[in-house]
């Protein structure tokens, strides 16, 4: 994923500031981790019903934790943003990390990235959903003036969610991060472009691995602990199942749609 990454000029940008990475405490608390959600915004309320319903009786806190991909592929990428964007359920806290597909958007709208390459991604169905046609625009315009109005379309707050999604959770015994780690490296030398776009060098050395990582980006038919690898990114798009993990006492229950 690297050489991809690198395709679409998404490891070459050091106009990028480097992102939060923030520590939580889960002693005591419920902490439910949801995968990659591709603008289905259908299967993330049903989710979060479902959430809500299975903590109803768990006492302390209550943690969603998003892994990224919020954008793209789906139907409803504006709608997402607008709902995380929005109070969480009543008695949560929600915290929304960084995607590769965000990195990406953001990149588009910094003029880092051409529009072919974020449509490669997926970005069709994005713009849609914020009223934008980027064929029709391309059939009267020019390249430039379409990618003005694209950009003039994304509402501000919506491309400053984007700016200040953190890129990792790390917790006691566990690390929540989109597509994974370098096992070899400590925290602080993870970069960027790896927690959003790495998989082979991440699979390879997971036996290596310190705590649990609870990940996305790869879709996978069925979440499950893999060592202390546990993706759960179930293929929303594809496969209409969107999956959280809950993770209470330090013990796991899969949720799915």
């Amino acid at each position: 994923m690297k050489k991809l990454a690198g395709l679409f000029g998404l490891d070459k940008n050091p106009g990028r500031e480097r992102r939060a990475r923030l520590k939580i405490e889960t002693a005591g608390a419920a902490v439910y981790v949801i995968g990659d959600v591709h603008g289905c915004l259908d299967l993330l309320l049903a989710l979060e019903h479902l959430i809500v319903a299975d903590a109803r009786e768990l006492p302390g806190r209550k943690t969603i934790v998003m892994l990224g991909d919020y954008v793209d592929r789906g139907p409803a990428s504006s709608q997402v943003i607008d709902h995380l964007m929005a109070p969480p359920p009543v008695g949560f806290e929600r915290i929304c990390l960084a995607g590769n597909h965000e990195v990406a958007m953001l990149d588009y709208i910094d003029k880092r990235l051409t529009l072919g390459d974020w449509m490669h991604m997926g970005a069709g169905p994005t713009l849609l959903s914020y009223g934008v046609d980027p064929e029709r625009l391309g059939s009267i315009y020019q390249s430039r003036q379409v990618d003005d109005m694209i950009r003039h379309a994304i509402p501000a707050g919506h491309v400053e969610f984007l700016r200040s999604l953190p890129i990792l959770i790390e917790a006691k015994r566990y690390i929540f991060v989109h597509a994974g780690i370098r096992p070899e490296l400590d925290l602080d030398r993870q970069s960027d472009d790896d927690l959003v776009f790495i998989r082979t060098a991440f699979y390879e050395k997971a036996h290596l691995l310190k705590k649990y990582v609870v990940h996305g980006h790869t879709p996978v038919t069925e979440a499950k602990l893999e060592g202390t690898r546990i993706n759960v990114d179930t293929g929303a798009f594809f496969s209409g199942r969107l999956t959280a993990l809950r993770i209470w006492q330090n013990k796991g229950r899969y949720l799915t749609t």
